[in-house]
């Protein structure tokens, strides 16, 4: 899997979110001038990240985005499943993929440990990442 430039501006945006958590809301045009993302883009990715729970948005002269729950309890690996899907390797590891060559296949436990690796690192809360 190739983290898409979709997935890395839907991260910045969140450590963006992530670094102003309990304070006021932020504007779109603040989050996207500050990480650098195009604004027409920001826009389509906080649709995918506000139905995905992972941030709340607000209209108004008040209004803004925020984060929708503390940064310690959405994971890394969460904000890119939400934008890129589930995870996997390769089809033979996918939510919906049979390896029909599983019990004689001899690189399948590596694959295995290999995607695992990786999940296990991109199951960082994002304050530890701030």
């Amino acid at each position: 899997m190739t983290l898409t430039r979709e997935g890395e501006y839907a991260v910045r945006c969140m450590l963006e979110l992530a670094k102003n958590y309990g304070k006021e809301r932020l504007s779109t045009k603040a989050v996207a001038a500050k990480q650098e993302i195009p604004p027409v883009f920001l826009t389509k990715i906080l649709k995918i990240l506000i139905k995905g729970g992972l941030v709340v948005s607000q209209r108004g002269p008040s209004g803004g985005i925020m984060l929708a729950k503390p940064p310690s309890e959405i994971t890394l690996r969460e904000v890119v499943e939400i934008v890129e899907g589930p995870f996997a390797l390769n089809i033979c590891l996918s939510e919906a993929g049979q390896c029909t060559r599983k019990p004689h296949c001899k690189v399948h436990q590596v694959w295995y440990k290999a995607q695992d690796a990786m999940l296990k690192e991109l199951d960082v809360p994002l304050d530890k990442l701030l």
